[in-house]
């Protein structure tokens, strides 16, 4: 994903990371990384999600032992990311097209339209798992390419002709999030108004699991029309470690990526 995306144009890398798993991470990864890309002029920062790090006059119910979605996520970059920014899963593949789309949308941002985002638009039968179900944003587009509505579904299972939840069919054509975001920088305001709005209502409703995902709360924003979402046509196939069954399959395609040329075993030598 850093290499894509370097080579795709964007020059600040974000880990957002737990802190107590920082000397472990720097000394696997962010050490190694941050010297590749410091000879390449790329900015490496790091925020920390921690689950007390949540609104003013609120607090950690007890019996809370993980952090609070993706949303608190990207929120923890609130003072790092001052420009407009994509954001991604570490652990997805998500094709070279995706961040060259991206990075084209993200040039043309102006102050002057802080509501304009956008968002890879993977479709569905390529982002499916052999091993069992999976949770994707399904997405409804209208004809000038801008999202309309988003709903988070869980447990899409592969089919022989297509995809289902539970015995409901789903069109394998339909457009998915696979929560790869184009967002700018004034929608860090957005989320920290957001986030406290969370803890007022749905965290409240489940406090030991409830958890502030972008999805849903860009499908809220969408639904009142307060910001528009070009959807980025992505026809890569997603590939992932969802279950460890999918591991060996994941190693496979990426072997298969070099042979084509797609990549170089030595990954950062094509920078």
């Amino acid at each position: 994903s850093i290499h894509d995306a370097i080579k795709a144009g964007f020059d600040k890398i974000v880990f957002i990371i737990r802190k107590d798993i920082e000397d472990d991470f720097r000394y696997i990864i962010g050490d190694r990384i941050e010297k590749i890309c410091k000879n390449m002029g790329v900015e490496i920062a790091y925020a920390y999600q921690a689950i007390d790090d949540i609104p003013d006059g609120e607090i950690v119910p007890d019996g809370r032992t993980k952090p609070w979605g993706t949303g608190q996520a990207v929120l923890s970059c609130k003072g790092l990311v001052n420009e407009p920014f994509a954001i991604i899963n570490a652990d997805d593949y998500y094709g070279k097209g995706a961040y060259v789309n991206m990075y084209n949308f993200l040039r043309q941002y102006t102050p002057e339209k802080p509501d304009d985002f956008c968002m890879a638009g993977f479709i569905l039968e390529n982002t499916l798992s052999d091993q069992g179900g999976v949770t994707r944003g399904i997405c409804k587009v209208n004809g000038d390419g801008y999202l309309t509505e988003i709903v988070e579904t869980s447990n899409i299972e592969k089919t022989p002709t297509g995809a289902k939840v539970g015995d409901m069919p789903i069109d394998p054509k339909s457009h998915c999030s696979m929560n790869m975001f184009g967002f700018t920088p004034e929608f860090l305001d957005r989320l920290e108004v957001g986030f406290a709005e969370f803890f007022k209502t749905k965290a409240k409703e489940n406090p030991l699991k409830s958890e502030y995902l972008i999805p849903i709360y860009v499908g809220e924003l969408l639904q009142k029309g307060e910001i528009s979402i070009k959807v980025l046509e992505t026809t890569d196939k997603w590939f992932g470690v969802t279950y460890k069954e999918d591991k060996p399959m994941v190693v496979n395609a990426f072997a298969d990526l070099i042979d084509k040329g797609e990549y170089s075993k030595d990954l950062f030598g094509d920078l």
